[in-house]
């Protein structure tokens, strides 16, 4: 029964659409986006784009960007334990281990992804974000290196000429605590805005506790009319034990141990294994009209990461320091029937990894045993052309040059010369286009390559060698789409199919003391399809019981398979692709009430998972529900107030949320938690 219950609620929404319609009574806004470069209505995009609002990301769980990412179709998001992300667009976790490769970042107009292709997505706060956009598929032609897609995080910012600031606490299961502060002022030409963080857990499995202290302050400064500075500055305290993976005897019999000790290999917890990070980025940038017709826009940014890792077998040390610069210069022209747009810019960035292992007593760092260095430039110079005609049909035509190398010397055991290995340099084009056929109907299709050469993290792995014979993996996407959007926007439809070819996937292997190392595979053949669906059965309104009810959908099918993929004398060519489920449905619905009650429910179906490149070894399907409500106070008076109370998980599954993929000794599963609740309290302030 459960496995329909996405698809029921879809047809029996249905026989309600005639009568919303009738009963709406007001115009809702049409939703605005900014993919490249300009603002333009997600009807006509001609991209595959997923957007998280501000709403939805208030609806979810504060601690975690999880259920808000898993609501977008094309999109898996895990944490294998509380502040331990992967996330993935289309395609392999196969890289990922832990954090985010294959997928580049920005937060507001800078890089979050350093020169060595690594991004600490867990250094953000959800209380930090306003709105998050996701560009599914390659888009090396304007962001850079990236095989799988970009993910544009927009920051907190209050847009208003008023005071306001809130304070949020929420209490949860497992010995969970939320808090945050957001502050907003503008000064005449002067917009501050501050966020403060901290989280902490015990939980749901042994040695799995986290903590993370947060601090974010933006600033904008429009000292002309036609100009303005920009500044953002984060800093993020972050720490999480790693309990480790369990076969899946130890799996089945106590889901929530640390893995055990193991022969000469002592447990999770006698290591005491976990993540100790430490960021604080910057950047500012300036944004300059020079005509009617030119805008400028730079930007500088830096950052700096102090990582410890102690592991089972040894104690890694990282200090990582990046600095980047972004530049680009935009023409714009506008006649009666043509509006086109023309952007020339360069992205150049460098980090510097100082990388140290130790021998690891106990959580303590002993004898140095490997030091190295690497340094990871990646140099881009894009181009990026929309010509907009009669506003029905949008053209978009782009590219980049992009230049990647690292160089790396050995400190300890002895010190050795610097070697640079330099990749050649790759054209990587977009070309797309949409037509709008009717005011309220879209078709769009676009060709476009991905490109992403190896990380830092999967050059020099935890085997602590220096692996130059892995080499970039690269492919072309074909997608094609048709987006629909009733009058009045009650209905919006989304439909996306694509083919995309990837050549010398990255994929990761273990050794048997669990160090990992990664290589070349054939490549994969994916095959996809994508659909999202949303509708008002009850208008937004202020005179009925029901104030609103919003229904939403989304679906995504995933035939991935590997190409011509043999490893020593085993052949894996045409297994499905490790780490990706085939089905995916996610089903929520948001309902409005009077005397302002809310209710979210969501329903999220994910399919079995092969967990390794055999496909012996297969994660179980499950269904996960999850359930807010909450009350909320006057609006207009100068302190509203905000009560909710939520539950995830309500159906008690058994699932494992990040599996640990071709686990040396059969230790790939890190269950997630059972059914458990949490609540809590928003107070506001504003200025009348």
């Amino acid at each position: 029964m459960k496995t329909f219950l996405g698809t029921a609620l879809l047809f029996l929404s249905f026989p309600a659409i005639g009568q919303q319609q009738q009963d709406t009574t007001r115009r809702l806004p049409e939703v605005q986006i900014r993919p490249y470069f300009s603002t333009q209505p997600l009807l006509r995009s001609t991209g595959s784009i997923g957007l998280i609002s501000q709403s939805l990301l208030d609806k979810q769980p504060g601690g975690s960007f999880v259920s808000a990412m898993n609501s977008i179709s094309g999109l898996r998001m895990e944490e294998r334990s509380p502040g331990s992300y992967r996330l993935s667009i289309r395609g392999s976790l196969l890289r990922s281990p832990f954090g985010v490769r294959n997928v580049k970042i920005y937060f507001d107009d800078f890089p979050l992804t350093d020169a060595g292709g690594n991004s600490y997505l867990n250094s953000l706060e959800v209380s930090g974000t306003n709105q998050i956009q996701i560009l599914k598929g390659p888009q090396g032609s304007i962001y850079g290196a990236n095989s799988g897609g970009v993910v544009l995080i927009q920051p907190q910012e209050n847009m208003t000429a008023r005071t306001a600031a809130a304070v949020k606490l929420e209490a949860a299961a497992y010995g969970t605590f939320r808090q945050n502060l957001t502050f907003g002022q503008q000064f005449n030409k002067y917009n501050l805005n501050i966020t403060q963080a901290y989280q902490r857990s015990d939980g749901y499995r042994d040695h799995s506790a986290m903590d993370r202290k947060y601090f974010q302050i933006l600033q904008k400064y429009t000292y002309a009319k036609d100009r303005q500075l920009k500044a953002l500055i984060f800093y993020s305290d972050l720490h999480y034990n790693t309990p480790g993976g369990l076969t899946a005897a130890q799996y089945e019999e106590n889901p929530k141990a640390a893995r055990p000790a193991d022969g000469a290999l002592k447990s999770a917890i006698q290591q005491n294994a976990g993540i100790y990070s430490k960021t604080l980025f910057g950047g500012i940038s300036h944004d300059w009209q020079l005509s009617n017709n030119f805008k400028h826009v730079v930007s500088v940014f830096s950052s700096y990461t102090d990582f410890r890792n102690p592991f089972l077998t040894n104690y890694e040390k990282r200090k990582e320091l990046t600095l980047g610069l972004r530049s680009y210069l935009e023409y714009q022209r506008q006649t009666k029937m043509l509006n086109y747009r023309f952007n020339l810019g360069i992205e150049s960035m460098q980090t510097a990894s100082d990388i140290d292992n130790y021998g690891n007593d106990r959580g303590k760092a002993t004898a140095l045993k490997v030091g190295d260095e690497l340094k990871a430039a990646s140099n881009i110079a894009f181009a990026h052309f929309s010509m907009d005609l009669n506003k029905k049909w949008l053209l978009e035509l782009s590219a980049s040059a992009n230049l990647y190398q690292y160089t790396y010397r050995s400190i300890f055991p002895e010190l050795t010369n610097k070697k640079t290995n330099r990749f050649d340099l790759q054209f990587m084009p977009r070309l797309a286009l949409s037509y709008l056929i009717t005011p309220e109907l879209s078709l769009r299709s676009a060709v476009s390559k991905g490109y992403s050469p190896p990380t830092i993290s999967e050059v020099r792995a935890s085997d602590n060698l220096i692996n130059t014979d892995l080499q970039p993996e690269s492919g072309w996407n074909y997608e094609s789409g048709i987006r629909y959007q009733s009058p009045g926007n009650n209905i919006q439809i989304d439909l996306t199919g694509f083919y995309y070819q990837l050549q010398h996937a990255i994929v990761r292997r273990l050794n048997q003391d669990g160090t990992e190392y990664f290589i070349n595979a054939g490549g994969t053949k994916q095959w996809g399809l994508e659909s999202s669906f949303s509708v008002w059965l009850i208008a937004p309104n202020a005179s009925k019981f029901i104030r609103g009810l919003q229904f939403h959908h989304a679906y995504t099918l995933s035939l991935f398979k590997f190409n011509r993929y043999a490893d020593k004398t085993l052949d894996y060519s045409g297994n499905n692709l490790t780490g990706v489920p085939k089905h995916m449905l996610i089903s929520s619905a948001d309902v409005q009430f009077a005397r302002k009650w809310h209710l979210f429910a969501q329903h999220n179906y994910t399919s079995s998972i092969p967990l390794n490149d055999a496909n012996t070894v297969y994660a179980r399907r499950y269904h996960l529900v999850q359930t807010r409500i909450g009350w909320k106070g006057r609006q207009d008076n100068r302190f509203p107030i905000e009560i909710f109370a939520g539950a995830d998980n309500l159906l008690n599954e058994k699932y494992s949320l990040g599996n640990d993929l071709n686990a040396a000794g059969g230790r790939y599963f890190n269950a997630a938690a059972g059914r458990n609740f949490y609540l809590g309290l928003m107070l506001q302030f504003k200025k009348i």
